[in-house]
């Protein structure tokens, strides 16, 4: 899963659906807080349940003091909020999160793994060549775009959109999960993925959720949502 963005009980619907469909291990590739409420509570889930996770941009935005005036105004605003709301200590999680993690016999990253530093977008086959450049395991995670795609090396990149692929031998999949918390290819659904190790299958899941009730918590925290643009005279600067 991916891009939790702290939606707390759109988080709580995915993991319950994981469950029932049997999953018995978990992992996060990164941006457990960001846009919306809550973000100390999906912090202690992650954190309680010793879910594997990267670092994702706006966990390290908002666990450090980083200027944001290249942020758009929305995510500026909701990272301005999360530092107010974070603990020490769980700024102090987030700062510890590596930006690429081995797990099992697959790997993670939020963004790019030719530079998971710099928070590249993966959108395409060219930019997806240069992650399988340093891509060591068969599988690879990743998130940041909150658009679910797959691109496959053999020979050559190809790349598109899944519901359910097969892991073949000699091939390298780096594959975006999509979004629990900010779905952006047009579906409103919470999207995660199931990893089958013992089949060897990856298959793309989506849970529908409340989103007029999540909307209207993030305007109860004063946040703006993807509805309505930031509060009059707010500044990045």
């Amino acid at each position: 899963m991916s891009d939790v963005s702290v939606k707390y009980a759109v988080l709580g619907a995915v993991l319950q659906a994981a469950q029932n469909q049997g999953c018995t291990h978990y992992a996060c590739v990164g941006d457990i807080v960001g846009y919306n409420s809550n973000p100390r509570e999906c912090i202690e889930i992650i954190r309680d349940m010793h879910i594997p996770c990267v670092k994702g941009n706006h966990d390290e935005y908002s666990s450090t003091d980083k200027p944001l005036e290249f942020l758009n105004p929305r995510a500026a605003a909701g990272i301005l909020w999360t530092r107010q709301q974070l603990s020490e200590m769980d700024k102090q999680w987030l700062r510890d999160l590596k930006y690429v993690r081995l797990v099992a016999s697959f790997s993670l990253v939020h963004a790019t793994l030719d530079g998971p530093e710099r928070w590249g977008y993966v959108f395409e086959k060219l930019v997806a060549a240069a992650s399988f450049s340093y891509q060591n395991t068969p599988v690879c995670f990743f998130g940041h775009t909150h658009v679910p795609v797959v691109f496959i090396r053999d020979s050559i990149v190809c790349g598109g959109s899944y519901s359910k692929l097969k892991i073949e031998s000699g091939r390298k999949y780096f594959v975006n999960v999509g979004s629990v918390g900010e779905p952006r290819d047009g579906d409103p659904r919470a999207t995660y993925v199931i990893y089958d190790l013992s089949a060897g299958s990856i298959e793309l899941r989506r849970v529908p959720f409340d989103v007029e009730k999540t909307e209207a918590k993030v305007q109860a925290a004063g946040l703006p949502s993807r509805r309505r643009p930031p509060p009059a005279g707010f500044s990045i600067a």
